[in-house]
């Protein structure tokens, strides 16, 4: 056992690698926090901390039960300003840089307006900066210079339509989309589903593939899903943590995926 420079203790373990343990007087590190407010089904939590870098914290809180399906009803009452106001308030405490909501179909419901008055609800209660899901999908689009997209979503059709109609009213041209019609359990749908069905909704005029709902799990087969169609891919909750860190000033974390590629902070020598 000895010290490191920076008075760390250093355990030689017998292997090639060293255990590292950071003495008791070591300076804590500074830690910044975002907020998230979630849907009240919400099931993926780790997979937004694994695009949060180590000295940023996520602050999240839920919206309020509502007992429908996953429909546009579901939609328009996880968007109402009651829910949502009080959802901002619960998170300043922690003093979060900024406040993302992590809700694809609550923020496209009711249209691009629809989108602009959450994000005024969000300032109104007090957010430093905020962020929905489907605006954040439009800074995403527009940082990659794509207005040609082919769409994924596990929703009925009701549900696609209005991101749809959200997407047109950006002039974004759908190329194609599918939709896998689920009304509940969205977080249960695993990889290979969602790989089907990207591969089978790909179309040779979209220059990305989106792949819609906070609920459905894409973190590991983004970069793969790029590489095998030469084309970005991108999804609810990594846009949705791309644009909220962002608003933060950091950058989220993952390898090899070309929206958080694209836009990496550059270092001039």
């Amino acid at each position: 056992m000895r010290t490191d420079g920076d008075g760390r203790v250093v355990e030689d373990s017998g292997t090639d690698h060293e255990v590292v343990e950071l003495a008791a007087a070591t300076r804590t590190p500074w830690q910044s926090g975002v907020g998230v407010i979630a849907p009240y089904d919400f099931a993926l939590d780790r997979e937004l901390w694994r695009w949060t870098p180590d000295d940023i914290s996520l602050h999240v809180t839920r919206l309020p039960y509502v007992h429908v399906p996953v429909t546009v009803d579901q939609a328009a009452a996880l968007s109402q300003e009651e829910n949502v106001d009080p959802a901002v308030r619960a998170l300043l405490a922690p003093e979060p840089l900024s406040i993302g909501y992590m809700c694809a179909s609550g923020s496209f419901v009711h249209g691009a307006e629809g989108e602009r008055h959450l994000h005024r609800t969000m300032m109104d209660a007090g957010a430093p900066a905020a962020v929905t899901t489907s605006g954040a999908l439009i800074q995403a689009l527009t940082a990659l210079d794509a207005d040609r997209v082919a769409v994924v979503t596990p929703y009925v059709d009701s549900v696609t339509d209005r991101l749809l109609d959200y997407l047109g009213e950006h002039r974004i041209n759908v190329t194609s989309s599918v939709g896998l019609g689920l009304l509940s359990h969205i977080w249960k749908v695993d990889y290979a589903e969602v790989s089907r069905a990207v591969h089978s909704v790909d179309h040779p005029d979209a220059q990305a593939v989106y792949i819609s709902c906070t609920n459905v799990q894409t973190y590991d087969i983004i970069a793969p899903l790029e590489r095998e169609l030469g084309k970005p891919v991108i999804a609810a909750n990594q846009v949705t943590m791309w644009a909220v860190l962002r608003a933060a000033g950091r950058h989220a974390v993952a390898r090899g995926q070309r929206l958080l590629n694209a836009t990496a902070p550059t270092t001039l020598v």
